[in-house]
């Protein structure tokens, strides 16, 4: 039996139905019964399962849940929009869900061959730093970052040459915790993060798929 049938905590089953939905958006893309060829198509078909799966994690009348798309928020890294925010509403009080999406097609929509590999591993953590600073800051009780690619090196490397491993997303792969200050595209990076992380990926068609639960709340 699925476990958000089981669960009595409403903000648990929240939670779950973005893995639920994540699980359904990854079959259904490797499938190609969902075209992805970039992050903004990526974040409008997820958002779209999400709206289909949300219901079901609902078990009693005064239970709601909701999402919007690229919400402006302000921390202390200055003005961000979070791709997906879920708000759901009980008698035990409200819930809300961060979600932020990282996409890396090797053909680029405009049809040409896509590089910036150092810039894609680097914003994949800077998203795990933001969804942390979200909770710390009270904007939402869970973040999760969903990333999806179609590079296999990405995900299981040969070597791991250079200075992008610092931020290294590679299956098995975990970072502890901890700061990256390695420059990516002759740019400053500062990436710091209180929690531990494991990437485990999951393959489905040509598409990697990984979900790391960016922070909860205490």
């Amino acid at each position: 039996m699925a476990d958000f049938i089981k669960e009595e905590s409403f903000e648990r089953r929240l939670r779950e139905a973005v893995s639920v939905a994540w699980q359904v958006f990854a079959r259904k893309v490797g499938g190609g019964l969902i075209p992805v060829n970039k992050e903004a198509s990526m974040q409008l078909q997820f958002a779209y399962v999400l709206k289909q799966v949300l219901p079901l994690m609902l078990h009693n009348p005064d239970e709601s849940a909701d999402i919007e798309l690229e919400t402006g928020v302000k921390t202390k890294s200055g003005t961000n929009n979070i791709d997906i925010l879920i708000k759901g509403h009980s008698h035990t009080g409200s819930t809300v869900i961060a979600i932020e999406m990282k996409c890396y097609r090797t053909i680029a929509a405009s049809g040409g061959t896509r590089g910036a590999h150092d810039i894609f591993m680097k914003d994949v953590y800077e998203d795990l730093h933001i969804l942390e600073e979200y909770v710390a800051s009270g904007i939402a009780n869970y973040g999760v970052a969903l990333v999806m690619n179609d590079l296999e090196r990405f995900v299981h490397p040969s070597v791991k040459r250079g200075k992008c491993w610092a931020y290294d997303i590679s299956h098995g792969n975990i970072f502890p915790g901890g700061k990256i200050n390695v420059p990516v595209g002759g740019k400053a990076v500062k990436v710091s993060l209180k929690k531990s992380y494991e990437f485990n990926w999951s393959k489905f068609g040509k598409f990697w798929f990984t979900e790391l639960e960016g922070a909860m709340a205490d």
